[in-house]
């Protein structure tokens, strides 16, 4: 005989509730890096919403990588066309060494960011592309920062 109920709705019943984890994820200790100016603004409006373990820094030359990585699972670099390939490439060296997830958000126009996109793909294990800032809170809410 067919089982007449969906699997969504098995999953709702009593008896698969029991499988169920029962208490908040907890959150990431993230660093959230600008690469230049522009994405330093960015960086500071998505710092003024209530995060959990997280640190942002508005100044990749002010990030000392031995004291803010020391605690680290998560570094995110944000950049626009202006981000500073050097700079990227020393956290996420650093990152890939301590075993630290990287991730990339590149903000602008595809066009206009190719540049920073080559220099982040080399070191970001995740590298995302948008024009909406809006995406960068976004994916620190999905990567739970």
């Amino acid at each position: 005989m067919i089982d007449s109920i969906s699997s969504c709705a098995r999953a709702t019943t009593a008896e698969e509730a029991r499988y169920r984890i029962d208490r908040p994820i907890a959150g990431r200790s993230a660093r959230i890096i600008a690469l230049d100016a522009s994405a330093a603004q960015v960086v500071l409006r998505v710092a003024e919403l209530p995060w959990g373990a997280s640190r942002f820094y508005s100044d990749a030359t002010a990030f000392d990588i031995e004291a803010d990585l020391a605690d680290a699972d998560v570094a995110i670099m944000i950049a626009t066309a202006a981000a500073d390939a050097e700079t990227a490439s020393s956290i996420a060296r650093a990152c890939g060494e301590r075993g630290i997830m990287t991730a990339g958000l590149v903000l602008g126009d595809l066009a206009d960011v190719g540049d920073a996109v080559s220099a982040l793909r080399p070191y970001a294990r995740n590298l995302m592309v948008t024009e909406d800032e809006d995406d960068v809170a976004a994916v620190l809410i999905a990567l739970r920062a």
